[in-house]
């Protein structure tokens, strides 16, 4: 289901008070029919990039994702499910609304919401909601005015409700997304601190092909943790190389991450290409220089021993045949049947 929302990328740096930034993020699910093994309903939680908590229609419970979640107290589980039950039936209720807004009448729909709230590493906050239908953004919360924005024709009706004086919506989310959200995002950071603020810093391949006269350049990075990383390939260590094909950050089993990054280069004769690489854990900028690949040193003394022997080996059958065919016109020039070919 996560997938299925296009994740927000926040930047992480140093601080003076947590050593990053951190984030919290809640990404809410509803379909209109189960199928292809999703859940009608999920409810997932993140602080950072690493999951917390899960509740889906399956399961019917919230569970924690994260060792480090169960430090938590025990009636914090109970308190979830029954609001991520809660959270269910509304969503669930949505999905149908929408669709008769849509004229669909059948089908497969989905709703979405990510709502989360951000620490600074400067002690600043920020908070944010937003709104999809059928992956299309249908309604976002401006937190400069906290009122509600329409992106669909089919969401006004929605937001002119939510930001009317009666309800207000927004406001009552400013108190959530700036002040409860926030002490959660201290309190989750504190438990799992450790596994949070881990760096372990990336290992760095890269390798070209020719082909058709361009090079293909493949930059591979991976085993790093956290998750954000800058990678791109240079030219000259000063000009930017159009990015051909870049694969999304994937995790691997042991919780760190990998990229690569590709280039379609025209590589010129004084022309050097290197990979870029910036990551937390990093003191300055990787910068590694892509070099042809050249034949080793025990290359040439094979090339040139093995010519050698197939010299040998030429010149000793060719003395043999010589020997052969030379013995073989001496028997015929003695044999009874030479002294009749010239007689009449």
């Amino acid at each position: 289901m996560r997938k299925m929302f296009p994740l927000i990328v926040l930047l992480l740096h140093l601080s003076a008070v947590y050593s990053d930034s951190h984030s919290l993020r809640y990404y809410v699910t509803a379909v209109s029919a189960p199928g292809s093994g999703i859940p009608e309903f999920s409810y997932v939680g993140y602080v950072d990039d690493q999951e917390i908590t899960n509740y889906n229609s399956v399961s019917r419970r919230l569970l924690p994702r994260a060792e480090w979640m169960k430090k938590v107290e025990p009636e914090y589980w109970e308190r979830e499910t029954q609001r991520a039950k809660g959270n269910e039936a509304v969503s669930r209720h949505n999905v149908r609304i929408l669709m008769e807004r849509f004229n669909q009448t059948g089908g497969f729909h989905t709703f979405q919401v990510m709502r989360g709230c951000e620490l600074g590493d400067d002690g600043s906050i920020r908070g944010y909601e937003q709104l999809r239908y059928d992956g299309g953004e249908f309604i976002a919360l401006d937190t400069q005015t906290w009122t509600y924005m329409a992106t669909m024709s089919q969401a006004l009706i929605s937001t002119q409700r939510w930001n009317s004086p009666e309800v207000q919506e927004g406001e009552r989310n400013r108190n959530y997304l700036e002040n409860i959200c926030i002490d959660w995002l201290k309190k989750y950071v504190e438990n799992g601190r450790e596994e949070l603020e881990r760096r372990v810093r990336p290992t760095v391949k890269v390798s070209g092909q020719h082909k058709d006269g361009t090079l293909m350049l493949h930059c591979q990075v991976y085993g790093f943790h956290p998750r954000h990383v800058d990678v791109k390939w240079m030219k000259n260590r000063v000009d930017d190389v159009p990015t051909y094909e870049t694969t999304h950050v994937l995790p691997n089993p042991d919780g760190t991450y990998q990229i690569r990054v590709s280039a379609d280069v025209m590589p010129g004769e004084d022309d050097s290409y290197s990979c870029y690489v910036d990551h937390s854990s990093l003191g300055a900028p990787l910068n590694i220089v892509w070099e042809p690949e050249q034949p080793s040193s025990w290359v040439t003394p094979v090339v040139v021993a093995v010519v050698v022997v197939v010299l040998l080996v030429a010149a000793v059958v060719g003395f043999l045949l010589y020997r052969r065919n030379k013995a073989s016109y001496k028997t015929a020039s003695n044999s009874d049947t030479s002294s009749n070919t010239a007689r009449a």
